[in-house]
């Protein structure tokens, strides 16, 4: 059995699918971007008049991206601490790479922090989506019960 959350914090999901679901002591993260609940606002990005990205910022977009996990983990009744694995997608992981990774060691490694499993990759634009901004960071996790912190589901 399994059961879905919606965030009432988080950005809605930019699909037709739920921001987390649980299946027994798991929950795993939908895909989860910086965007700003109610708006296509991406923290870092500048859009030019002709619908294109100017410029972007990967580090307030990776703030924006964990604060917005943060969100779906509480909804869902979940920690950070809970966080087992990441998967981080950037567009450009020959600039961005260094950004992210001295980011993710402030937030998920060393004492007193998560410390999950991780892989990163360069992620592309599928063709036809020209109005989506072409830089971001993304990131998907998967958290596991620790210590009865999610109630068992009924049935």
């Amino acid at each position: 059995m399994s059961e879905t959350f919606e965030s009432s914090r988080a950005p809605e999901p930019v699909g037709a699918f739920p921001h987390a679901k649980r299946v027994g002591n798991l929950l795993f993260l939908s895909g989860i971007g910086p965007r700003v609940r109610g708006s296509k606002e991406i923290p870092g990005v500048e859009i030019d008049s002709a619908g294109n990205v100017a410029s972007y910022d990967v580090e307030k977009q990776c703030h924006a991206v964990f604060e917005n996990v943060r969100l779906v983990l509480e909804d869902a009744g979940a920690t950070w601490q809970d966080i087992i694995d990441v998967t981080v997608f950037l567009t450009n992981m020959k600039k961005d790479f260094p950004v992210y990774n001295k980011l993710y060691a402030v937030y998920f490694a060393g004492d007193g922090k998560p410390n999950p499993t991780r892989r990163r990759a360069q992620a592309c634009q599928p063709a036809g989506l020209g109005s989506l901004p072409r830089h971001f960071c993304r990131l998907s996790s998967l958290r596991e019960n620790v210590a009865g912190k999610l109630p068992a589901t009924a049935g």
